[in-house]
């Protein structure tokens, strides 16, 4: 019988660094892929005890290596994904190609789990390389690996995020905030701690053959989010909708910037709500609470960004 050791991929992202510390903490052996462990692996060993964590370097995607990697595991964790390409078919490569790697040698090395992890609404957006990409990768790890579970979460949030770190950031810098498509798309915002718990659920119970739309408690549109996040960082803004063929001239151009803070492809995948199919169980059809309240827990670090900084913490208020 093999251990109870987890493979992670993505292990150093904003969701794989709270995954390895709730799995650790619980006496699970993670063993930890990165790409450049001189860069991440310090990060990641302060997230365990001694002797939980194994961190392996892994650059390429090397069948041979992984395959490697996969004689210990007996669950396998699969969180890497980008929001835009820098070289042509990245998207490609990481969405679709690495699934599809990774859930054959799960079922060839028949381990007990594969879990994957997409995005909400992935199969709506069909005129986004994003998308596509991420469906395309559960319909072969689905393929592959018959009792796999898909997560498909909407956007997670935590102070780790890309996505309200940036948006304070251009808030507290720029004087007006363009609205895309009015700023009505609908997003159900779940925080990193409790898409953990739903992973961490998800090994503990066994579950298996299932795909989870994972959401927070609350459905809030593009501009309510902007609003929440101008209330946390004590800032006024002139919130202005944006035409669109001016929108995609600026995400043209934004796309251009070594990080870009929006591209033609993200400004596409903006058209569609970000909501339940309904043609999948959610987290709360199954019991896994998500009960984190976004204004909440913004309201925890958003004092990084308010002219007062560190003197306007709320001390009350701690970080999950």
């Amino acid at each position: 019988m093999k251990p109870k050791e987890i493979l992670v991929f993505g292990a150093s992202g904003q969701i794989g660094r709270n995954l390895i510390r709730k799995l650790t903490k619980n006496n699970f052996k993670v063993i930890a892929v990165t790409r450049n462990i001189h860069q991440k692996g310090y990060v990641l060993k302060t997230q365990a005890n001694p002797g939980y964590l194994e961190v392996i370097e892994l650059d390429r995607l090397n069948e041979e290596k992984i395959k490697d990697l996969f004689n210990s595991c007996s669950v396998c964790i699969n969180l890497i994904g980008i929001l835009y390409e820098k070289n042509k078919n990245q998207f490609n490569k990481i969405h679709s190609q690495l699934p599809h790697l990774l859930s054959k040698l799960a079922k060839e090395k028949k381990i007990d789990q594969f879990i994957h992890v997409s995005a909400l609404g992935v199969e709506n957006a069909i005129d986004s390389d994003y998308a596509k990409s991420k469906f395309d990768g559960e319909n072969f790890v689905k393929k592959n690996f018959k009792s796999s579970v898909i997560l498909k979460p909407s956007i997670v949030y935590s102070i780790d995020d890309n996505f309200t770190t940036s948006f304070m950031t251009l808030l507290n810098r720029l004087p007006i905030m363009p609205l895309y498509y009015n700023g009505d798309t609908k997003f159900f915002p779940i925080h990193v701690s409790d898409l953990t718990e739903i992973i961490f659920q998800t090994i503990v119970n066994e579950i298996k053959s299932e795909t989870i739309e994972c959401i927070g408690p609350e459905e809030l549109s593009f501009k309510e989010i902007i609003k929440k996040l101008l209330k946390a960082i004590d800032k006024k803004r002139l919130l202005i909708p944006v035409p669109l063929p001016i929108a995609k001239i600026s995400a043209f151009l934004l796309g251009l910037l070594p990080k870009p803070l929006l591209t033609s492809d993200q400004l596409r995948l903006l058209k569609y709500n970000n909501v339940p199919s309904n043609k999948y169980k959610t987290n709360f059809d199954l019991g896994f609470k998500a009960n984190k309240k976004f204004e909440i827990e913004i309201e925890k670090y958003s004092y990084n960004w308010r002219s007062g900084g560190e003197y306007t913490r709320n001390k009350d208020l701690k970080l999950s």
